[in-house]
C-alpha cells in the first residue's frame, strides 16, 4: 500500500536489516507517516462587466402663467381751495394722491391744484420657454470568460 510519500523511507526488511546490524537487543524503529494539508488561492476569473453610461437629452416645454403689472399715472387739475389737507385713499385699485399749495390772499387758504390717481392694471402673460432636460441611463452586459470553469 503506498502513503503517497516519496521521500526516504525504509521499507521494513531493510529496517529489520539495519536493527539486525546494530544489535539483536536493539528496539525496532517503525517510521511515523503524517500527512499535511496546504491551502493557497488564486485568482479566478469568471467573467466580466461592461458598463456603459449614456446621457439622454430631450427639450420640454415649460408654459407657466407669468403676472406682469403696469402703473397708470393720471394726473387731474382740481384748483379749488380746501380748509385742510386732503389725505391719500384707495378708490378699488386706485390710489389718490392729492396736493395742495398755499396761495396769498387776503387770507391764506389752501387750493386744492390736482390729484394724482395711480391705477394697477394685472394682466397674465404667457411666454413659453424651450428647455433642455438630461437624464443618465446605465446599461450592465456580462461578459463569460471562455475558459472559466464556473461558466
Amino acid at each position: 500500500m503506498s502513503t503517497g510519500y516519496e521521500g526516504p523511507l525504509k521499507t521494513e526488511r531493510e529496517m529489520s536489516t539495519s536493527a539486525v546490524e546494530v544489535g539483536r537487543d536493539a528496539e525496532r524503529v517503525v517510521p511515523v507517516v503524517a500527512e499535511e494539508l496546504v491551502v493557497e488561492k488564486r485568482v479566478v476569473e469568471t467573467g466580466r462587466v461592461s458598463v456603459h453610461k449614456t446621457v439622454q437629452e430631450h427639450e420640454q416645454v415649460v408654459d407657466e402663467p407669468l403676472i406682469q403689472e403696469t402703473v397708470e399715472v393720471e394726473r387731474i387739475p382740481i384748483h379749488r381751495i380746501v380748509e385742510q389737507p386732503i389725505p391719500t385713499r384707495q378708490e378699488g385699485d386706485v390710489t389718490i394722491i392729492s396736493t395742495v399749495k398755499e396761495v396769498l390772499v387776503v387770507e391764506k387758504k389752501l387750493l386744492f391744484t390736482e390729484e394724482v390717481r395711480i391705477t394697477r392694471r394685472r394682466s397674465e402673460v404667457r411666454d413659453p420657454q424651450r428647455v433642455t432636460l438630461r437624464s443618465e441611463e446605465i446599461a450592465i452586459e456580462r461578459i463569460p470568460v471562455a475558459d472559466s470553469p464556473h461558466s
